[in-house]
C-alpha cells in the first residue's frame, strides 16, 4: 500500500504530527498528495548523495507534472467548482520554482527527510494501533474530494426528507383550509346574516396566508436543493473526468484504479434523490390543482423548477453513460484501441445510474465514425454481425447496467470503382496513412424511467484500425501519441498537425510501456540514456520531441529505422526471450557505450554487463566485459548482438554459461565471471540455466545429446550458427575472425576444414560442389579403396549367400565418443 495512503488512515493524534511536518510549506501538502505515487517512486536518498544534475532533472520533472495536472483540471472543469484547488496548486508550483530553481538539491534533501519522518510516524502509529493502518480488501484511497461527495449526498438526503416533511405539512394546512372554506361557504349560503361569518372569514384569510407562506417556503427549499444538486453533479462529473483520465493512462500501460463501483454508487444515489425530488414536485403540482389563489407562486415557479430539474437529470444521466472497457482484441495484439479488420474485438458500456423501467427495453446501438462529414479520405467500415445489443441489469458475472459487445468485427467498405479493400483507400485516398487514421465508435441509448425520456450517447477513445500485422507497431505509436497529448477525444484529425511532446511526459509514457508488458519500468538512468539518444546529450524535461522525430525519422541519422521501431523491437525481445532476466534486474539494458566503459573500468577483470544494441532494428542484446593488459589498462570487449533468431534456439543464460573466448594462445576460456557490479555469474544466472540430462540409449531415443556453445576469437565481427550434422551435404563455413555457435553432434565424427590461403573455406553446396569436384575426388581417392580391393566387403557373387541378422543392431552399451581439438586440425586436405 502507498505510503501516503497509509498517512490518510492515521488517527487524529498522528495526523496532527503530519500536519505539523508540512506546516512550513517546504513541500506543500497539496503537491505531496497530487504527486504521491511519483514522489514515492524516486530514490531521493541516492539523489542527495549524487551530483546535482539528477536533482535538477527530478525538479524539472516535478514542475512538468504539476503543469500537466493543472491542465487536466482546467480541461475537465465545466465551471469554477475547483477554482480553489487550481489556485492553490498553481501557487504551490510557483513557490517551488522560485525557491528551489537555483538549488534543486535542497528540495531533494527536504523530500528525503519528509519521507523518513512520515515512515517514523507510521511506525509509531503501527505500534499503537496496527489494525487501523490495514485497509479492507480492495479498499480504495479516500481523498478529500471523495469525502466532500459523501457529505453532500448525506446532506442532500436530509434536505429532501425535510422538503417532504414541509410538503406534508403544507398538505395538512391546505386540507384544513379547504375543509373550513367549504364549511364557510355552506354557512354563508344558509345564514348569510350570521355575525360570526366575519370572524370566520378572517380566520380563513389567516389560513390562506399560512398556505401561501408554506408554499413559498417549499419553493425556496426546492431552489436550494437544485443548487446543491448542481454542485453535487459538478463534483461527480469532475470525479468521472478523473476516472476517464485514469482509464486513458491505463490504456497506455499505467497502473491505475479504473473501477467504477464507487462512482456507480454515487451516481445512483444522486439520481435517486433527483427522481424523489421530481416526485415531490409532481405532488406539489397536485396541491396547486386543488387550491389556487391570487398571487399563488406555484403556477409560475413550479413549471420553471420542474424544467430545471429535468435538465439536471438529463445532464446527470448523459454523463453517467460511459465506455467501461475500451475496444480490445484478444489476439494477436492485446493492446487496447488497436483493432484489425476481420479480427474480433470486445467493448463494454455501462450506465452508472442503476435505475431502469422493466417495461422499457434498453437497446444500445453501436456506430463507427458517426460524425464523418470532415473525415475526407478516411476508410469506412461495417460492423458485424450486429450493431445493437440490449442492456441488462445485474448479470451473474457483472453487476450494474451493462452492455457487452463481444465478437465484433469490422469489415472495410470497398470504394466505388476502385475494387479496393483491406487497407486500400482507393478513389477516396486521403493525406493520412492508415496508422494515423483515428476512428471513433459511438453508442446510443434511449433511456426512459418514471416518465423521463432522454437519449444518451457515449464514445470510445479513438481507435486505429489496421489490416496487416506489420502495422501494429506504427499504429500503437499513434495511439500513444494521441492519448498522451490529445485533449479532445473526438479530434479525429489530430495527426493532420500533431503537437510536440515534452520529454518529461514522453519518458513517463515510455516507462509505462515496459512496466505494463514486463512488470518492470525504466529507472532514471535508463530514461536518461533513451532521452539522449532521442534528443541529444543536453536533454532536459522541457526538451520537445515531434511526432516525426519519434516514429518517422531514422534515429540516429544513418540508420534505416525510427526511434520507436528500435524501442518497440527491444520491448518485443524482452517479452519473448528475456522476461525473467529483465524482471530480476539482471539486464542493465539501456546504457550508452560511454557510460558502459565508465562503469566497467573500475571493476575487476571478468566483470560484464548486458545492454541493448542501438543499431539492431528488431531488438538485440550484447554482452560487454572488461580485461586488463600487462600495463594495467582496461580493455573492453563486446559481442555482436544476439537477436530473436539466435535466442529462439539458444537462451541467453546458456550463452553466458557456455561462452568461450579464444585468447592469443588459442586457449578457449569463459571471460564472463561477475555480473556488474560484483555478482558471480553462476549466482546470477544459475536459476535460469537449461537442464542438461544425460539421455539413455532406448528404442525411442537413438541420437546422442548435442549442445550449442558460443565461441569468440580475439576480434569479433559477425555471429554465425554452424551446425555439424551427419546428414548435411556441405562443409561448414568457418570465419576465424567471427563469433560462432558450434553445434556438435557426437553421433559421428566430422572434419572441420579451414584453408589458411583463402579468406574463407568455400561453402560446398549444390552449386559449389560441382566446381570443387576435382579436389573432392582427389581427396576421397586418398582414403577410399576400390570395391574389389576392399578385404572387408564380399565379392559380387557372394552377397546373396550372406546373412546379416545382427549387423545393424545397436550393442547393449554404446562407448562414449570423446572429441578434442586434434580431431578438428585438418587444415590442408583440400589444398593443392
Amino acid at each position: 500500500m502507498a505510503q501516503w495512503q497509509q498517512i490518510r488512515m492515521l488517527d487524529n493524534v498522528h495526523r496532527e504530527q503530519v500536519h505539523h511536518l508540512y506546516s512550513d510549506d517546504c513541500l506543500p501538502m497539496e503537491v505531496r498528495e497530487y504527486l504521491a505515487y511519483w514522489i514515492e517512486d524516486q530514490n531521493w536518498n541516492h539523489v542527495v548523495q549524487s551530483d546535482c544534475s539528477q536533482a535538477s532533472w527530478l525538479f524539472q520533472t516535478m514542475l512538468a507534472l504539476l503543469d500537466e495536472q493543472l491542465g487536466r483540471l482546467a480541461w475537465h472543469t465545466e465551471n469554477n467548482s475547483n477554482m480553489v484547488i487550481k489556485h492553490n496548486l498553481r501557487r504551490s508550483k510557483l513557490n517551488l520554482q522560485a525557491r528551489y530553481e537555483e538549488h534543486p538539491e535542497e528540495l531533494a534533501n527536504i523530500i528525503d527527510g519528509l519521507l523518513r519522518e512520515e515512515r517514523a510516524i507510521l511506525s509509531a502509529a503501527l505500534a499503537t494501533s496496527p489494525s487501523r493502518l490495514e485497509p479492507p480488501p480492495d479498499a480504495a484511497l479516500v481523498t478529500g474530494h471523495e469525502n466532500n461527495i459523501e457529505e453532500r449526498l448525506t446532506e442532500m438526503k436530509k434536505a429532501i426528507q425535510g422538503l417532504k416533511n414541509s410538503i406534508e405539512q403544507l398538505e395538512d394546512v391546505q386540507e384544513t383550509f379547504n375543509f373550513r372554506f367549504t364549511a364557510f361557504k355552506i354557512l354563508q349560503s344558509s345564514t348569510p346574516s350570521d355575525p360570526s361569518l366575519k370572524d370566520k372569514w378572517n380566520e380563513l384569510q389567516a389560513m390562506i396566508n399560512l398556505v401561501d407562506c408554506c408554499r413559498k417556503d417549499v419553493l425556496a427549499k426546492i431552489q436550494g436543493l437544485l443548487g446543491r444538486a448542481d454542485t453535487l453533479r459538478d463534483l461527480l462529473v469532475l470525479e468521472l473526468s478523473m476516472w476517464q483520465d485514469r482509464q486513458r493512462r491505463a490504456c497506455l500501460g499505467d497502473v491505475c484504479d479504473t473501477s467504477l463501483q464507487q462512482l456507480e454508487k454515487w451516481y445512483t444515489e444522486s439520481a435517486e434523490d433527483l427522481f424523489r425530488l421530481l416526485w415531490l414536485l409532481r405532488t406539489l403540482d397536485e396541491l396547486r390543482q386543488k387550491i389556487t389563489y391570487e398571487g399563488d407562486p406555484l403556477p409560475l415557479q413550479l413549471c420553471q423548477l420542474k424544467q430545471r430539474l429535468q435538465e439536471q437529470m438529463s445532464c446527470l444521466l448523459k454523463s453517467a453513460f460511459v465506455v467501461e472497457i475500451q475496444p480490445k482484441m484478444p489476439f494477436p495484439s492485446r493492446r487496447p484501441l488497436l483493432l484489425k479488420t476481420s479480427n474480433k474485438f470486445s467493448v463494454r458500456v455501462r450506465l452508472l445510474v442503476k435505475l431502469m423501467d422493466q417495461d422499457h427495453k434498453m437497446e444500445v446501438k453501436m456506430e463507427i465514425d458517426r460524425d464523418s462529414a470532415n473525415l475526407v479520405g478516411f476508410r469506412r467500415f461495417n460492423i458485424l454481425p450486429s450493431n445493437t445489443k440490449t442492456m441488462v441489469k445485474d448479470r451473474p458475472q457483472v453487476e450494474g447496467l451493462v452492455c457487452d459487445f463481444s465478437h465484433i468485427t469490422l469489415k472495410e467498405q470497398k470504394c466505388c470503382g476502385s475494387g479496393k479493400g483491406k487497407g486500400g483507400k482507393g478513389a477516396s485516398e486521403g493525406s493520412l496513412p492508415v496508422t494515423e487514421e483515428l476512428h471513433v465508435i459511438t453508442f446510443t441509448l434511449d433511456y426512459c424511467y418514471q416518465g423521463l425520456k432522454c437519449q444518451l450517447q457515449t464514445s470510445t477513445l479513438p481507435v486505429v484500425i489496421i489490416s496487416n500485422a506489420n502495422q501494429v507497431s506504427s499504429a500503437w505509436a499513434s495511439i500513444l501519441w494521441f492519448n498522451m497529448l490529445g485533449a479532445d477525444p473526438k479530434n479525429q484529425l489530430f495527426f493532420s498537425n500533431p503537437p510536440a511532446a515534452t520529454w518529461a511526459k514522453l519518458s513517463e509514457v515510455l516507462s509505462w510501456q515496459f512496466s505494463d508488458a514486463t512488470k518492470r519500468g525504466l529507472d532514471m538512468d535508463q530514461l536518461k540514456m533513451i532521452g539522449e539518444k532521442l534528443c541529444g546529450p543536453k536533454v532536459t524535461p522541457q526538451s520537445t520531441i515531434t511526432w516525426t522525430q519519434f516514429c518517422k525519422e531514422t534515429s540516429p541519422p544513418g540508420d534505416t529505422f525510427s526511434f520507436w521501431t528500435w524501442l518497440d523491437g527491444i520491448l518485443g525481445l524482452i517479452q519473448e526471450h528475456l522476461l525473467e532476466l529483465w524482471q530480476k534486474n539482471l539486464i542493465m539494458g539501456f546504457v550508452s557505450r560511454k557510460r558502459e566503459r565508465h562503469l566497467l573500468k573500475k571493476k575487476r577483470a571478468g566483470t560484464f554487463l548486458l545492454r541493448f544494441s542501438e543499431t539492431t532494428r528488431d531488438g538485440g542484446i550484447t554482452c560487454t566485459w572488461v580485461e586488463y593488459n600487462n600495463n594495467g589498462s582496461p580493455e573492453f570487449h563486446s559481442v555482436v548482438p544476439y537477436t530473436r533468431t539466435e535466442l529462439k534456439f539458444l537462451p541467453l543464460p546458456d550463452i553466458i554459461r557456455d561462452y568461450q573466448f579464444y585468447a592469443i594462445e588459442n586457449m578457449p576460456e569463459n571471460p564472463l565471471h561477475f555480473l556488474y557490479p560484483d555478482t558471480p555469474r553462476n549466482e546470477a544466472f544459475g536459476p535460469y540455466y537449461s537442464e542438461h540430462r544425460e539421455g539413455e540409449m532406448t528404442e525411442q531415443k537413438k541420437y546422442l545429446n548435442r549442445r550449442l556453445i558460443r565461441v569468440s576469437s580475439r576480434h569479433q565481427d559477425e555471429p554465425r550458427v554452424l551446425e555439424l550434422n551427419s546428414g548435411a551435404s556441405r562443409i561448414p563455413e568457418v570465419n576465424p575472425e567471427a563469433s560462432h555457435v558450434l553445434e556438435v553432434n557426437l553421433e559421428a565424427p566430422h572434419v572441420l576444414e579451414v584453408n589458411p590461403d583463402e579468406d574463407r573455406v568455400p561453402e560446398v553446396n549444390n552449386v559449389l560442389l560441382t566446381e570443387n569436384m576435382d579436389k573432392v575426388s582427389a581427396l576421397l581417392g586418398k582414403f577410399m579403396l576400390d570395391r574389389n580391393d576392399d578385404p572387408f566387403l564380399p565379392t559380387p557373387g557372394e552377397e546373396e549367400q550372406l546373412d546379416y541378422p545382427d549387423l545393424f543392431e545397436l550393442p547393449d552399451e554404446m562407448p562414449e565418443l570423446n572429441l578434442d581439438d586434434a580431431d578438428f586440425q585438418y587444415t590442408d586436405l583440400l589444398t593443392d
